[in-house]
């Protein structure tokens, strides 16, 4: 499809989505795809049944072949996809917030291709009698594309904007938020003037900005789940940023994931927790604190997730 179309392989992807998503119907535009190429794509469609499949396999074979897009077009670090184990552990952690209560819409504020929104909801909807309302925000047209053509294709409705999403969002505020932030300095110092979490001097970090956007988006009691850069509290604006995290909610937990994960230490990433004030929401007497095993050793992950179960049960109270 690349080739027929002359264009550049995440265009193709987007290209065979929304045929796929249309039926399979193979469309048209100033003579391309060629004939053959359109015969080769219908024949490919047909031995395709998407409609049928699970939301959660549909997802993970767009995953896999968007890994190959990404790659191929050398797509900027920060555009990247959240890897499919930190998508599906993020998922895990939110199932289990959501065993002692359960949310019913969520937000991601850096959406990019809505892997790690989808692999969420997919992990949650099951829990819910209801549909889970879902929003996803960015900045980036194609990204965006993306995420809209694998709503439709795994049958999820979500509400994507395309905007900045430090600016004011036309979104409602939810019960759970979860974000793959992009990390570094957020360049228009004028669009910050009302963080409480903006640089004193200079440009703020756009990581900084995000939490206390997706915290002003929380409703009381509600959890955020972000990736954030391991060393999140080792920077010199560590002490306004914990201010401000004092003020509006509680640090439940910061637990690091496999070093093994990065290709360098300034690479590296933790999963950080919060839960806004109110709600009957409180400051778990002991944070959840730790670094995840290697995925590679599973009775390793097992035996931690059971540790993340028992201090959930002991330490956050159960919501009825």
């Amino acid at each position: 499809m690349q080739v027929a179309l002359q264009s550049s392989a995440l265009d193709a992807f987007l290209e065979n989505a929304e045929n796929l998503a249309d039926g399979g119907k193979v469309r048209v535009e100033d003579g391309l795809p060629d004939s053959a190429t359109r015969d080769k794509l219908s024949a490919l469609y047909a031995k395709m049944d998407l409609a049928t499949a699970e939301p959660e396999t549909v997802r993970k074979f767009l995953q896999l072949s968007l890994l190959k897009v990404l790659h191929k077009d050398m797509i900027q670090a920060n555009h990247q996809m959240t890897p499919d184990t930190i998508g599906l552990l993020l998922a895990a952690l939110a199932e289990r917030l959501a065993a002692r209560q359960l949310p019913t819409s969520v937000l991601d504020l850096a959406v990019g291709t809505g892997n790690l929104l989808y692999t969420v909801v997919n992990q949650l909807q099951p829990l819910s009698k209801q549909p889970l309302a879902a929003y996803g925000v960015d900045n980036d047209p194609d990204l965006l594309a993306v995420a809209s053509v694998s709503g439709q294709l795994q049958g999820q409705a979500v509400t994507l904007l395309h905007q900045d999403a430090v600016s004011g969002l036309d979104v409602p505020q939810v019960d759970l938020v979860v974000s793959d932030l992009p990390v570094g300095y957020y360049p228009l110092d004028e669009n910050t003037a009302n963080y409480q979490t903006r640089a004193k001097e200079g440009h703020s970090y756009v990581h900084h900005l995000l939490i206390e956007q997706a915290t002003n988006y929380l409703r009381p009691g509600g959890f955020g789940l972000f990736l954030v850069p391991a060393d999140l509290f080792k920077t010199k604006e560590t002490k306004g940023f914990v201010e401000w995290i004092q003020s509006v909610a509680y640090l439940q937990g910061l637990v690091n994931l496999p070093k093994g994960l990065f290709t360098t230490a300034a690479a590296e990433k933790s999963i950080l927790i919060l839960q806004r004030h109110g709600a009957n929401s409180h400051q778990a007497p002991k944070v959840l604190l730790g670094t995840f095993p290697s995925f590679k050793d599973q009775p390793g992950l097992a035996r931690f997730m059971a540790e993340v179960d028992q201090w959930m049960a002991t330490n956050l109270k159960h919501e009825e």
